[in-house]
């Protein structure tokens, strides 16, 4: 089970939305990316381990699992400033809080064995194929809509709460689709970016 979710603030600060729009690069996306890469490989690594373990065992190492989704974090922390959807500096760090990113992935007791194989060897057919066609033109629209917010947010301050949402469910769709390819669940990603109770 994922609970995702970016805060929809009431109002968003146009000097910030400036600066990130102008200098974002230098102070949030070069030191962020450069330390993430890294994190990111070790994540790649622990992945690989992960798999055989749970061939092995049927349970996904606890600790492996946690740093994985406190990577998932921090990555949201950054897209989120990325794309204007929060304001406020991402905080560097696996252990950060941040008051406008929740996320949450129950760890499972069990994963199955046989799903980790079908993955393995059929996931990009049944799985990163049709999803990915349709997420590809989410993102499509997402650039749209962020575009346009944009502006929005510098003449009224007010982020489209319709708009915010449509970008925070593709990021939820598209981040549940990688917790069922990376063996991290065995509940299949709908095809909806919206929250399931």
């Amino acid at each position: 089970m994922l609970t995702f979710q970016i805060k929809h603030q009431d109002r968003y600060s146009r000097g910030e939305l400036l600066l990130r729009s102008f200098f974002g690069w230098i102070y949030i996306q070069i030191p962020h990316f450069f330390l993430l890469m890294f994190l990111g490989i070790w994540g790649s690594i622990l992945q690989i381990i992960s798999f055989f373990v749970i061939l092995f065992t049927g349970r996904y190492p606890e600790s492996f699992f946690e740093y994985q989704v406190q990577l998932i974090r921090w990555q949201t922390r950054v897209n989120a400033r990325i794309f204007n959807l929060a304001d406020d500096y991402p905080p560097f760090g696996l252990d950060a809080k941040d008051p406008y990113v929740e996320i949450q992935v129950q760890y499972p007791e069990r994963i199955s064995r046989g799903l980790v194989l079908l993955r393995l060897f059929f996931g990009p057919l049944y799985v990163i194929i049709p999803h990915a066609f349709i997420l590809f033109f989410r993102l499509i629209w997402c650039q749209i809509l962020a575009f346009v917010a944009w502006w929005v947010v510098l003449f009224t301050g007010e982020y489209p709460k319709s708009w915010h949402e449509f970008i925070v469910g593709t990021f939820r769709w598209s981040t549940r689709v990688n917790l069922y390819m990376s063996y991290m669940t065995d509940i299949y990603p709908p095809f909806t970016g919206k929250p399931m109770q």
